[in-house]
């Protein structure tokens, strides 16, 4: 009997497009592997559409709030469904950037300084000595993140706008120059690491991941072997300490002036476009988009 996969996609977050692309590809991938797939576009009334459909499994292709918070994973626990990616507790904990730091730096990885502070105490003073980073505590694809650079005078306006659309508490990190570099963890073990370059711009930002041509990936990584070697032990580490469960992209800053490494986040879902990360450094390690996807519906369970 083909086994029945429902693939999550869509919903309400700011990250709605993003999770519709990799859905579509996650689906499109597991019916060419046999499977049959019901592709459903959450909305509020998911847990009676999947009562309904009870379907063998579900592919979690959801980004943001609610599909990566430990909110659906809820919803498919209670209904006893099993499921892709990190469970609840991992995911709750992943959103939260500086609740994760703390975890990760307890387990040994060096994170970048931080601190914690709502828009509007950011928005009328420095929190931190530029230049700084700031960005919304539970959001991903780099949304709402803002660069304040040395000799700035003010600290950025926008973020207290009443239209701001991530939230009222914010991250504020040292900014770390030099690579952007990321690590998949897949079944205990990493895939490898990319260093990747936005192409126009200056940092990885939301068009930077998605818009074709937005950013060079270099896979694997042009890098010393000791940091390569000290991305993927402390993304394993990372991973493990806070739980994840499936597939998580680390991401990281290293300076090759000051040889300054440190951890930003861990992606509990991450992207799974054309233009995702995780695809290729699967592919890097020998396993094409097809058998990846087979791999985490055959990983899927509850209790994660």
């Amino acid at each position: 009997m083909t086994k029945h996969v429902a693939v999550l996609m869509g919903g309400w977050s700011v990250e709605r497009e993003v999770s519709l692309n990799s859905g579509a590809a996650c689906a499109r991938a597991l019916e060419a592997e046999g499977y049959r797939v019901t592709r459903i576009d959450v909305q509020r009334d998911i847990a009676e559409v999947l009562a309904k459909l009870q379907p063998d499994a579900a592919f979690n292709a959801l980004h943001g709030r609610f599909g990566e918070d430990g909110t659906i994973q809820g919803v498919l626990e209670i209904l006893r469904i099993p499921y892709t990616h990190s469970g609840v507790l991992a995911s709750a904990l992943s959103i939260r950037k500086d609740r994760a730091k703390i975890v990760a730096a307890a387990a040994g990885v060096r994170v970048a300084p931080g601190v914690t502070v709502s828009r509007f105490e950011a928005a009328k003073a420095h929190v931190l000595p530029a230049p700084y980073v700031l960005k919304p505590v539970d959001e991903g694809s780099s949304v709402g993140v803002v660069i304040v650079k040395e000799g700035r005078e003010h600290p950025p306006q926008e973020i207290a706008r009443e239209d701001w659309p991530c939230g009222d508490m914010l991250l504020a990190e040292s900014f770390v120059k030099g690579r952007e570099l990321t690590c998949a963890i897949m079944d205990g073990r990493s895939l490898g690491v990319t260093e990747i370059q936005a192409a126009t711009g200056e940092f990885y930002d939301y068009d930077a991941k998605y818009a074709k041509g937005g950013s060079i990936h270099i896979c694997p990584a042009q890098i010393l072997p000791k940091i390569y070697q000290q991305i993927e032990e402390w993304s394993l580490t990372a991973h493990q300490a806070i739980g994840c469960r499936g597939v998580s992209r680390s991401d990281f800053r290293y300076d090759d002036e000051t040889d300054t490494l440190v951890w930003l986040e861990v992606n509990t879902q991450p992207g799974m476009t054309e233009t995702s990360l995780v695809p290729e450094l699967a592919a890097h390690a020998g396993l094409n988009f097809g058998e990846l996807v087979k791999w985490m519906v055959a990983d899927a369970s509850l209790d994660r």
